[in-house]
């Protein structure tokens, strides 16, 4: 019993968290995204807002 508390102590001492290293390559990729699809988001949110707009307009 206490050599599995010894054990569940040492693996939550291993895995601490997201690190640095990780956080900053979630980053590119998703910068990355962006600048790969930006004329594909810009008209979604366009229409998007459009839509908004245009129904909004209606109540």
């Amino acid at each position: 019993m206490i050599q599995k508390l010894q054990n569940i102590k040492q693996i939550l001492k291993e895995e601490q968290g997201i690190g640095v290293v990780e956080v900053i390559l979630i980053l590119v990729v998703l910068i990355g995204l962006v600048i790969i699809f930006k004329s594909q988001l810009t008209s979604l949110v366009q229409t998007i807002f459009a839509k908004i707009t245009s129904e909004s307009a209606g109540i």
